[in-house]
């Protein structure tokens, strides 16, 4: 997902499917286009976050954020001073988008609450009353559960 906020509101927010060999070039001509339909020139922008789980993607989206938008982006990981507790044996075990979903989550419901996420994997954050990720569990996700079911029984169809 890429998203701007000014401050005061969110400007845009926009997803795409993450994949691993889209270059920052790609990215750009896609995120420019829309932001541009949105009224926001790219020097409008003065900062950004970056908070990916696919380490291969990492270094087109800063190059993105460099070459494009001339910012240095701050890399969200679960070393960042969030405002909340991670109660975790191991805080870096956790991925970085289960606690922006968490952040997100208890930001606009407050707590305590479950969050469900299906994505490439499906998966239930528990996040208390004060806004601390308190842990949770990943699965398959939807598609990747087809289509798994379809090579494993072959009269299934996809």
């Amino acid at each position: 997902m890429f998203a701007v906020h000014d401050g005061e509101k969110w400007r845009g927010v926009w997803r795409i499917t993450m994949q691993a060999q889209r270059t920052s070039d790609e990215y750009a001509v896609w995120l420019l286009a829309l932001l541009k339909m949105q009224g926001i020139a790219a020097e409008d922008i003065e900062g950004a976050v970056i908070g990916t789980v696919v380490p291969a993607a990492l270094y087109h989206l800063r190059t993105l954020c460099r070459q494009w938008f001339s910012v240095e982006p701050l890399l969200a990981s679960a070393r960042l001073d969030w405002g909340f507790s991670i109660k975790m044996d191991n805080p870096d075990e956790v991925g970085v988008d289960r606690l922006l979903n968490g952040l997100a989550a208890h930001h606009l419901y407050g707590g305590p609450l479950t969050v469900i996420d299906f994505g490439t994997a499906t998966t239930f954050d528990v996040v208390d009353a004060e806004g601390s990720y308190c842990g949770g569990v990943i699965a398959p996700g939807i598609n990747l559960s087809v289509e798994a079911l379809h090579q494993a029984a072959a009269r299934l169809r996809e």
